[in-house]
């Protein structure tokens, strides 16, 4: 057992700590589960390294102010979250400094503005999600998110970043799959929450993964289970393009964006932002921040099934969707003729981890550029931007954008895309903050304006 004061959090929500040595020299850094910054601790190691150690908190003789009691009675186990015994003022301030962090250490670069972080609900947040399940040799059936430590399922019955209505079903999926023939054979069960015909209705979908094929009895089981509960049941044999409405035999999800009159059609296997209610705020800042003009041309770069493109179409002359996935670019075609506005935009898919000055120029002009990369960020596309200012090739330079606004889910490749922008392709980082789109988990999600 060793004593130690925790100086930070890491990403991953553990406290980090460097014990001293018996002439007074710091150490190899240490994390400790479950340990905030500031407080006084003793702990276990049970993973040494050469350059680190991963440990349990054994005791706290001294607590954090900003320490509060989990309301989620499987918090210490369940992978689900890492930060409910951290206020969550101080979870914001945190995911905030990361960013800062990042931007200084791997970016090199300041933002001139600092932006108010854009935050939501602290529970019953999470509109999408994905959960395990294990039938217990000869025992009972647990559906959940991983444990935190290994691949084991959390023996879990409730969870409060669900909404309540598929927190309350937890206990009830347990029960059906402890009933169907091949319920060892059950491998996970996805959901996705849309918004209803009536103002402040949710519809939910539930995607169940069989390895094996249904018998009736089965089916009816589970046709049972969708109507007593007022859920749609999709079923899916194979990969994701597999699944398909089952119970009823037609299902249709959708989400809102009341600010730019847009209804956003999706299926609950596509993409989309777990967090519905922050995900309006963001929209709405993006499009502010870029402020695009009636007669602008803009880019929206990996544009998925049209979160931003669509509101955009609303606010510029014309919009050029680019995404890399073949289906998410004919769902974003759908939506937008779905809106009225196939005459405003175009989509194309297109590997936007390949992209050369040639390849931009191909783009044609846009003023303004809206990125919202996955967590490997924009690397290619920043090299082929510095690239271009570097030869100074007079056609390409214009098709550089004058303001872009990055909307990133991992600060580490954000930063790294910040310094090639920045010291290499001619723009300032103007502004840049966090986007609380996880509550009580260490993910960050960020936004940042450049100009040229």
């Amino acid at each position: 057992m060793t004593r130690v004061v925790v100086e930070s959090l890491n990403l991953e929500a553990q406290g980090v700590a460097r014990p001293l040595d018996e002439s007074g020299v710091p150490g190899k850094v240490v994390f400790i589960d479950d340990a905030l910054p500031g407080e006084d601790v003793e702990f276990q190691s049970y993973k040494i390294k050469s350059k680190f150690e991963l440990a349990k908190l054994t005791h706290l003789y001294k607590s954090s102010p900003s320490r509060i009691t989990p309301q989620c009675p499987s918090f210490k186990e369940c992978g689900g979250c890492s930060m409910q015994h951290l206020d969550p003022r101080a979870q914001l301030a945190m995911k905030q400094r990361v960013l800062e962090d990042n931007l200084r250490y791997l970016g090199r670069i300041k933002p001139e503005v600092l932006l108010r972080p854009i935050s939501g609900p602290a529970w019953e947040y999470r509109y999408r999600g994905r959960l395990s399940i294990f039938k217990i040799p000869k025992g009972r059936v647990l559906v959940g998110f991983h444990q935190k430590k290994g691949s084991r399922i959390t023996d879990m019955l409730s969870c409060d970043i669900l909404p309540k209505h598929v927190s309350d079903l937890l206990p009830r999926w347990r029960d059906l799959i402890g009933q169907i023939s091949i319920s060892g054979k059950l491998a996970q069960l996805e959901f996705a929450i849309g918004e209803g015909d009536a103002v402040g209705s949710l519809k939910t979908v539930f995607v169940l993964r069989h390895l094996e094929p249904l018998n009736k009895n089965d089916q009816q089981l589970i046709k049972n289970f969708a109507e007593i509960h007022r859920v749609d049941i999709w079923l899916q044999p194979e990969g994701l393009d597999s699944a398909y409405p089952f119970a009823p035999p037609t299902s249709q999800l959708c989400y809102r964006l009341p600010e730019f009159d847009i209804e956003m059609p999706f299926k609950p296997t596509d993409f989309t932002q777990v967090n519905h209610q922050v995900n309006r705020v963001l929209v709405s800042k993006a499009i502010r921040l870029l402020d695009p003009k009636p007669e602008d041309r803009v880019l929206d770069l990996f544009c998925g099934i049209g979160n931003f493109t669509l509101p955009l179409a609303r606010r510029c002359a014309k919009v050029y969707g680019i995404e890399g996935s073949d289906s998410l670019t004919k769902r974003a075609k759908d939506n937008a003729i779905h809106n009225q506005l196939g005459d405003r935009v175009d989509f194309a898919c297109a590997n936007l981890f390949e992209v050369t000055p040639q390849i931009i120029q191909s783009w044609g002009q846009a003023s303004k550029w809206l990125i919202d990369p996955p967590r490997d960020g924009a690397m290619a596309l920043a090299t082929a931007m510095a690239e271009i200012v570097k030869s100074g090739n007079q056609d390409q330079l214009a098709c550089l954008p004058s303001r872009i606004v990055y909307v990133s889910c991992n600060p580490a490749t954000l930063a790294r895309d910040v310094g090639i922008l920045t010291a290499q392709a001619g723009y300032r980082l103007k502004a840049a903050g966090v986007v609380n789109m996880f509550p009580h988990t260490s993910h960050i999600e960020s936004i940042a304006v450049f100009e040229r």
